[in-house]
C-alpha cells in the first residue's frame, strides 16, 4: 500500500541519527523516538502524520494501554552517501502487530506488517526479532510506526548495519544453544538421578527448569520459529501455561526439597492453598478471559511464598536450605526489576539487559538448586552412614551381652552342680545307718548327677546354637528378607561380597589372561592392565543382565538353594515383593544352575548357595 507525505506535521525538535560507514549498531532512545497515542485506535497514517508527537522521556517507550494504538517516529539523516546497508530491528518478539511506514526516493511510503499474529516465515528476514531493511535515503527521512499489541510491549528500536546484524544474529543464537542446552543438560542428568534413586524432588526439579525454558523459548521467539511458526495464536497462551507451570512445579520442588510438610506444617498448607488458586487462576485465563494472563505480577506471590519458605526452614537449621535461599534470592531480584519495570512509567528500563535480566537470574538459580539438591544429597547420605555405625556398634553390643550371659549361665550351673554334689556327700557320711534312706538319697544323687550331664549337654548345645544362630544371619533358612537385607543393605555390599568371591583365587584377563588389573569404571569392575579390557562383577555370574535389585537376587538364590528348588515362584514374589512372573523365570534359571552343578553342591554344606553365584 502506497501512502503519500503530504502534510507532514513538523518536528523540527526531533534528533535524527546519522548514518555513518563507522557506525555498526545504534539504540533509539529519549529524543531520537517520538510518540503518538491513538486512543480510538481508527486513525489512518495520513491522519496521524498530521498529528503532534512527542518526544519520549524513557529510554525504552512502552504500550502502556492495550486498548490504544500507538505511532513511533524516528528521524534518519544520510549527509555522506554512506553505501553500507542498513536495517531497522525490533528487539521485543511479543508484540502482536507493527505496521511500519518506510519513505522511499519519491516521498511515498510503503506500509509493511510485522508481529506474532501473523505466521512466522511471511517476514521478510527469518529471525526471531523483527527486521525491516531500510535504504540510504539522501537527506533525513522519517519512518512511522503503528503498534498495537494485547499486552504491555518494549518499543526497543535499533539501527544495524547488516554485516552487523548477521554477526550478532549468529552469537544470540549461539548463546542460546548454551542456555538452553544447560537446560536440557540439567535435565537430562536429574532425570536420572529421578530413575536412580527414586526421589520425587529430582522429577519436580526436572519439570521446572523444562517449564523455564518453555518460558524463555515463548518470550524470545525461539519457540515460535521453531515450534508453532504457521500457529501464531500459539504465541498468545504459550507464556502463560508455562508461567503456570513454573509456579506449579517450583511450590512442588520447594515443598519436596525442604521437607515443608515435616517442618513447617503451616507453610506446607499455604503452598498448597497457592497450587490450588493457580490452577483455578491458569483454567479462567485459558478458557474464560485470555488477558489474565496479562497480570504476569500475580506470579510474584508464588516465588515469594517459596523465597519465605526456604529462608525459614533456612533459619530452623536446614543446611541444604542456604543454596536455595540464595538461588531463589537472584530469581525473586530479577523478578522484582521486571515486576518494578512493569509498574514504573518506564524509568527503570534499560534496554537489552533489562530485557534478559530475567533469563540471566534463572541460569544462576538453576545452578545454585543444583547445589541445593547435592547438599541434600549429601546429608541423607552422611545421615545413613551415621545410622549405619550406629547399627554396628549396636550390633557389637548386644555380642557382648550375649556372651556375658552366657558366661553367667555357665558359672551358675557349675556352682549349683558343685552344691550338690557337696550335699550328696554329706548325706552318704550322715545316713551310714539308714541305708535304705541312703540308698534312696543315693539314687536322687545320681540323678541329680545325670541331670548335670544334661544340664552340661544343653549348655554346649545352647553355646553350639548361638553359633549357628549368628551363621545364619546370612546362612539359614529360616532367616528373613528383613535380617538378610541387613547384612546386605544395599548395592554396594552385594558388589562387595561378589568381588571377593569372584577373585577369591586372584584375577585372570577373561581376554588376554593377564593377571594385573587396574580399578574399572564401574563398581568393583576391573580392567586389565595389558589389554583395557574391563569386566563387571556380575559378569560370568548368575547375575549378569538381571534386572532385579542384587540383594533381592541374592536371597533368592539363597531360598531357593536353601529349600532344594521346592520353594514356589508366588512365595518367592511374596517374600521379595516382586512380580510373580520375575520369580518364576529367575528361580528357573537358578534351579537349572543346581541341576548342572548337583554334584558340586552335594557336599557343599553352607556355603553350597554362593557356588551358584558364578558360572
Amino acid at each position: 500500500m502506497i501512502f503519500f507525505t503530504a502534510g507532514v506535521f513538523p518536528a523540527s525538535a526531533q534528533k535524527a541519527v546519522s548514518l555513518d560507514a563507522g557506525i555498526d549498531q545504534h539504540i533509539f532512545e529519549f529524543g531520537e523516538i517520538e510518540a503518538f497515542e491513538d486512543t480510538s485506535a481508527k486513525l489512518t497514517f495520513n491522519e496521524v502524520q498530521r498529528k503532534p508527537f512527542t518526544p519520549s522521556t524513557t529510554s525504552t517507550p512502552q504500550t502502556t494501554k492495550l486498548k490504544s494504538a500507538y505511532w513511533f517516529r524516528i528521524k534518519i539523516s544520510n549527509t555522506s552517501n554512506v553505501k553500507k546497508r542498513f536495517l531497522l530491528e525490533f528487539f521485543d518478539q511479543t508484540i502482536d502487530e507493527i505496521t511500519a511506514y518506510i519513505p522511499d526516493d519519491s516521498g511515498k511510503y510503503t506500509s509493511k506488517i510485522l508481529g506474532d499474529n501473523y505466521r512466522f516465515h511471511q517476514r521478510e528476514i527469518i529471525h526471531k526479532n523483527f527486521e525491516l531493511p531500510i535504504e540510504n535515503l539522501q537527506g533525513e527521512s522519517a519512518y512511522y510506526f503503528r503498534v498495537k499489541s494485547w499486552q504491555r510491549a518494549d518499543v526497543i528500536i535499533v539501527l544495524r548495519s547488516v554485516n552487523w546484524f548477521i554477526h550478532y544474529a549468529l552469537d544470540e543464537y549461539f548463546s542460546f544453544g548454551i542456555f538452553y542446552g544447560m537446560i536440557l543438560v540439567f535435565s537430562f542428568y536429574n532425570l536420572l538421578m529421578f530413575f536412580a534413586m527414586r526421589q520425587k524432588q529430582y522429577l519436580y526439579y526436572v519439570l521446572y527448569i523444562l517449564s523455564i525454558g518453555f518460558y524463555e523459548m515463548s518470550t524470545d521467539g525461539i519457540a515460535y520459529q521453531y515450534l508453532w511458526s504457521k500457529y501464531p495464536q500459539w504465541n498468545q497462551y504459550a507464556f502463560g501455561v508455562a508461567l503456570f507451570f513454573v509456579s506449579i512445579f517450583s511450590l512442588l520442588f520447594t515443598k519436596e526439597l525442604l521437607y515443608v510438610k515435616a517442618k513447617a506444617p503451616a507453610l506446607n498448607k499455604l503452598l498448597n492453598i497457592l497450587i490450588a488458586a493457580a490452577c483455578i487462576y491458569f483454567i479462567a485465563g485459558m478458557f474464560v478471559y485470555r488477558p489474565l494472563f496479562n497480570y504476569k505480577f500475580f506470579e510474584f506471590i508464588p516465588l515469594s511464598a517459596a523465597f519465605f519458605t526456604g529462608i525459614y526452614i533456612l533459619r530452623r537449621g536446614y543446611r541444604p536450605a542456604r543454596f536455595f535461599v540464595l538461588g531463589y534470592g537472584f530469581l525473586f531480584l530479577g523478578f522484582s526489576l521486571k515486576l518494578l519495570i512493569l509498574i514504573s512509567d518506564g524509568t527503570l528500563n534499560f534496554g537489552v539487559l533489562s530485557y534478559y535480566s530475567l533469563s540471566l537470574c534463572f541460569i544462576l538459580e538453576m545452578i545454585l538448586l543444583s547445589f541445593a539438591i547435592g547438599d541434600k544429597v549429601r546429608l541423607l547420605k552422611h545421615k545413613k552412614e551415621k545410622a549405619q555405625r550406629r547399627i554396628m556398634v549396636q550390633m557389637k553390643e548386644n555380642a557382648r551381652l550375649k556372651d556375658h550371659i552366657n558366661k553367667e549361665l555357665e558359672s551358675q550351673v557349675q556352682q549349683r552342680t558343685k552344691e550338690v554334689i557337696e550335699k550328696s556327700s554329706i548325706i552318704e557320711d550322715q545316713n551310714e545307718e539308714l541305708k535304705a534312706v541312703n540308698a534312696i538319697l543315693k539314687e536322687q544323687a545320681e540323678e541329680i548327677s545325670r541331670m548335670n550331664v544334661l544340664l552340661e549337654q544343653d549348655n554346649m548345645e545352647l553355646q553350639t546354637n548361638i553359633e549357628k544362630v549368628s551363621r545364619a544371619r546370612v546362612m539359614s533358612a529360616e532367616v528373613n528378607f528383613e535380617e538378610f537385607s541387613k547384612i546386605y543393605p544395599d548395592n554396594e555390599s552385594c558388589y562387595q561380597f561378589l568381588a571377593e568371591l569372584k577373585w577369591e583365587k586372584g584375577y585372570i584377563c577373561s581376554k588376554c589372561g593377564s593377571t594385573h588389573y587396574f580399578q574399572g569404571h564401574l563398581p568393583y569392575s576391573r580392567r586389565c592392565s595389558k589389554c583395557s579390557y574391563e569386566e563387571s562383577v556380575t559378569t560370568n555370574t548368575i547375575l549378569h543382565n538381571t534386572r532385579i535389585p542384587i540383594n533381592k537376587a541374592f536371597y533368592m538364590i539363597f531360598l531357593v538353594y536353601s529349600t532344594k528348588g521346592k520353594i514356589s515362584s508366588h512365595k518367592l514374589s511374596e517374600i521379595v515383593a516382586i512380580r510373580q512372573s520375575t520369580c518364576w523365570a529367575y528361580s528357573t534359571r537358578i534351579k537349572k544352575v543346581m541341576e548342572d552343578r548337583k554334584k558340586d553342591l552335594k557336599n557343599a554344606g553352607e556355603k553350597g548357595w554362593s557356588k551358584l553365584v558364578l558360572d
